[in-house]
């Protein structure tokens, strides 16, 4: 008589707890994938500093940190220009004035890239 789990014989135990685990990480990753952008999103339409700031913090707390350039040189790359400030002073030219949209990195990866405003030189 079996009880239904046998395996089939070509298939070993640990093989399949591989498997089974794999499959687990896979959802696990892509629900904490979701759970983040769902956090982004609700940042983005936070009316409440202390909302926003919590957020940030339980976020912080699974690897993923605002971004806010803010005095970093200006890199293409890197951030997206929202905008220019003139300035008279030469040595803020190309450097980042003022961050208009967080950016968010998860361990070193760009989630999403910072909206900064950038001075330019008179």
């Amino acid at each position: 008589m079996t009880s239904g789990t046998e395996y089939p014989s070509d298939a070993s135990e640990p093989d399949v707890k591989t498997t089974i685990a794999g499959e687990l990480l896979d959802q696990a990753l892509a629900e904490r994938r979701a759970l983040v952008q769902l956090c982004l999103y609700a940042l983005d339409r936070a009316r409440s500093s202390g909302v926003v700031e919590r957020l940030e913090e339980g976020l912080s707390g699974i690897g993923v940190t605002a971004w806010r350039p803010d005095g970093e040189r200006f890199d293409p790359s890197l951030h997206e220009a929202g905008g220019t400030v003139p300035t008279d002073d030469t040595s803020l030219d190309g450097t980042v004035a003022e961050t208009e949209v967080v950016g968010f990195v998860d361990r070193g990866r760009t989630l999403r890239a910072p909206i900064v405003t950038v001075y330019t030189a008179r």
